[in-house]
């Protein structure tokens, strides 16, 4: 496969619908401890360009992160082959101390493809062994490894929020729309809120991580976000919203917006009065906001892929589609190992949960 890969300031990357590959991005993630690279691709079609992050592991051992790129790619047989001559290509720009390369794919899942006559809600893959078959086919080397956690979402419930109000609350769900309704009817109201809330906000987001059994972020990871300047017109922006009833701060939200595309980034409620149906007043609000910003697409983050009671992020699913829209069902995180010993160490580690914190 032809493909040429250019290094370039991270200042000129092109504007993109996805935050993740934005210069703004790579802003917030050099706050936290990352390096950041940027890169031109070429190839015979079509051309584009990937953010690169770089975190020390230890004094020896580094990662590189791609997080949902690059946008660019080619049809779905060729994904694997595309992305080892990829990988091939940047090694040579990445420190010694590498061990492997970690995409985030923003591409189409090709099971989500091969799906025929079924639910877009429907959608199951195979076990990991045998989609890094189908991944690794035509490749040289047979090195694209099937990641053990995806790291920002494989499977993203996202909205369509063109047209007029009563369109967009047309197709939602009406259990929905009543608690939009319902929440306005007692009272809670919702405000734009700035830096100096963040506070507030991190409170109600332990007390959701703890509720619903997840992890949470170090408060630094928020206070980078908004410590991080706009430096160009075509910047993202970020909007921070609070759901108040009386003085009482319920449910949070904050949104980023890139392009036609808004991305909500993290929520939080409280685990008292919850039958005011704050976080719903919060999203409306968000999806009015982001129509007024001229955005087409809400994504609402992580689902289950389907209906599934069992999986951890089926209480996502049951809110979030609850909306309206349709589910993305993206590839997912692959890993290129440059060093096949550590990495086997490292992705021990990790399925241990014990590592590789982000």
């Amino acid at each position: 496969m032809r493909l040429e890969v250019t290094p370039k300031s991270t200042q000129t990357l092109y504007p993109t619908d996805i935050l993740f590959q934005t210069s703004f991005w790579g802003r917030v993630k050099s706050r936290l401890g990352w390096s950041v690279a940027a890169f031109d691709l070429a190839l015979p079609a079509s051309e584009g360009d990937v953010l690169v992050l770089t975190k020390r592991l230890d004094e020896e051992s580094s990662m590189v992160y791609v997080p949902q790129g690059p946008e660019i790619g080619p049809d779905s047989e060729s994904y694997g082959v595309f992305l080892e001559t990829l990988s091939e290509s940047i090694s040579s720009h990445l420190e010694s101390s590498a061990v492997f390369i970690r995409y985030d794919l923003p591409w189409n899942d090709p099971y989500a493809l091969d799906e025929t006559g079924g639910s877009p809600y429907d959608l199951k893959r195979p076990e990991n062994r045998l989609r890094e078959i189908r991944m690794n086919y035509s490749t040289r080397c047979w090195n694209l490894r099937k990641a053990p956690y995806d790291l920002t979402v494989a499977d993203s419930l996202v909205v369509d929020i063109t047209g007029t109000e009563e369109e967009i609350l047309g197709r939602m769900k009406p259990k929905t729309r009543y608690n939009i309704h319902l929440s306005a009817r007692k009272g809670v109201r919702v405000i734009e809120a700035d830096a100096s809330a963040l506070p507030v906000f991190y409170d109600l987001y332990r007390q959701t991580a703890a509720r619903n059994g997840f992890p949470s972020c170090d408060y630094r990871h928020f206070s980078a976000l908004f410590e991080t300047k706009v430096t160009a017109a075509n910047s993202p922006g970020l909007f921070f919203y609070l759901a108040i009833h009386k003085k009482d701060a319920l449910a949070g939200a904050i949104i980023a917006i890139s392009g036609k595309r808004a991305t909500y980034l993290f929520g939080a409620s409280a685990n008292h009065s919850r039958n005011l149906m704050s976080s719903y007043a919060v999203q409306w609000h968000a999806i009015r906001n982001a129509r007024d910003q001229h955005c087409s697409v809400y994504d609402m983050g992580a689902v289950s892929p389907y209906r599934d009671p069992d999986h951890p992020f089926f209480g996502m699913y049951r809110f979030k589609t609850g909306f309206g829209g349709h589910i993305e069902h993206r590839v997912g995180s692959w890993d290129y190992p440059l060093n096949q010993e550590k990495y086997d160490s490292i992705r021990n580690r990790e399925m241990l949960r014990s590592f590789l914190m982000w």
